[in-house]
């Protein structure tokens, strides 16, 4: 009996493929244009976090800049330094909400080499321990520069993987050799796993180190610190606020100055962007949705369409013996293999074309100078949205069938083989 219903349904199927594409071709593009914009999306997102997960959520990172506004006599355009008193200000004003507060120096335009071989135009970055914290530093062997290498501003250094790999074949034997930078020489006493973001040139030492050795002075270059005891992002725009006064007041800038320094609140930026996420997520699902809608609509118009065509043909039926439930039968079986079949092609297709984008331009990245960017990572959708999806096709195709299907299995002989 199955056998016959199926030969039926792909007899009646053959007899109008116009009717059976423009159907199929509706669920289809329903399925796949719902997993490829969530594909799409699930791309952006992920570079989006990657980026962010990079670097410690609750921390702060503060950069020097200049006056764009008179204060106090003085004209705008003066260049700001960030000095030790700020590091200390920071760690004994703010202590309720700053914790691990250290200075970031600079060296760039260095050379460091072992034996016969060198790598040139490097930088040198002076960090403190918490370093590693904030900005989630891997080490691929030996360790990072701790509190006693900064109070005996140890001459140690931290290479990076592609630093280590230029210097030397087995690599990881460079911890506990010595290396050259420049004049002088420093232990290597680990090595930094690549950040595929970075351009990978800048080797550690400790803050305290290069801050005596290239005569800095007070000059404390940048600062960064962990942020605790934060519950919103009102309270954390709060502390912001009052920091900028308070750090700007110190360089005799105007409180509300937000050029005089650079404030980078990671921990606003992480609320900010699960509110965006979040908002681009919803946004995609009600585009698939109606999207899915269109091609719902498409299979219900077809049905409809297709019991009125075939109201005569029904009325023979029930003429030579067909129960209600026959006619039934048959309209529900052909809307749901019909949205079963075409619903996985399209499904099928959404997931290749994501796997393309993947093998395309999902690992590419963008590279500005200072770093690399991933735009797009990862743009796939989960084997049980795409199920998910493909079930509610063939659900509503199986609804949208339900009324003709209705209609047909009551409709009279006699006023069948009346209609034209």
């Amino acid at each position: 009996m199955r056998i016959e219903l199926l030969s039926e349904i792909w007899a009646t199927a053959r007899r109008n493929k116009l009717r059976t594409a423009l159907t199929g071709f509706s669920v289809a593009w329903g399925i796949f244009m719902i997993i490829f914009l969530l594909g799409a999306g699930n791309g952006l997102i992920n570079a989006q976090l990657e980026q962010s997960n990079r670097f410690l959520a609750s921390s702060m990172m503060v950069f020097p800049g200049q006056t764009s506004k008179p204060y106090k006599g003085m004209k705008e355009g003066r260049a700001i330094k960030l000095l030790d008193r700020d590091v200390m200000m920071t760690e004994k004003t703010f202590s309720n909400y700053a914790e691990d507060v250290g200075g970031t120096l600079s060296q760039p335009g260095v050379n460091i080499s072992h034996e016969d071989k060198y790598v040139s135009k490097q930088t040198l970055g002076g960090r403190t321990p918490t370093d590693r914290k904030i900005n989630k530093r891997e080490i691929l062997t030996g360790r990072f520069v701790n509190d006693i290498d900064i109070n005996e501003r140890r001459k140690v250094i931290v290479l990076t993987e592609t630093q280590a790999k230029e210097l030397s074949r087995d690599y990881t034997s460079l911890v506990g050799r010595r290396v050259r930078v420049d004049q002088l020489s420093f232990l290597v006493i680990g090595i930094l796993k690549d950040d595929k973001m970075e351009q990978n040139n800048t080797a550690i030492i400790p803050y305290s180190t290069l801050k005596t050795i290239y005569a800095k002075g007070d000059d404390a270059g940048e600062i960064q610190f962990v942020l605790k005891n934060m519950t919103s992002g009102e309270q954390s725009e709060q502390f912001e606020k009052d920091y900028r006064a308070k750090l700007n007041t110190q360089h005799d800038a105007a409180p509300d100055d937000e050029s005089a320094v650079f404030i980078w609140n990671r921990y606003l930026d992480n609320i900010q962007m699960a509110e965006g996420i979040n908002i681009i997520q919803k946004a995609l699902w009600i585009i698939g949705l109606f999207t899915l809608l269109s091609g719902i609509v498409g299979v219900s118009n077809i049905m409809l369409i297709t019991v009125k065509e075939r109201t005569r043909e029904f009325g023979i039926r029930k003429a030579i013996g067909a129960k209600p439930w026959n006619i039934l039968r048959l309209i529900l079986a052909e809307s749901i293999i019909t949205t079963a079949i075409f619903g996985y092609i399209g499904m099928l297709c959404g997931v290749l074309a994501n796997e393309y984008m993947d093998m395309t331009i999902g690992q590419k990245t963008i590279d500005t100078g200072l770093f690399q960017a991933t735009m797009f990572l990862n743009p796939t959708v989960g084997i049980d949205v795409c199920v998910q999806a493909t079930m509610v096709i063939i659900i509503a195709g199986t609804i949208a069938g339900l009324i003709p299907a209705l209609k047909a299995a009551r409709v009279r002989p006699i006023e069948a083989l009346r209609a034209d």
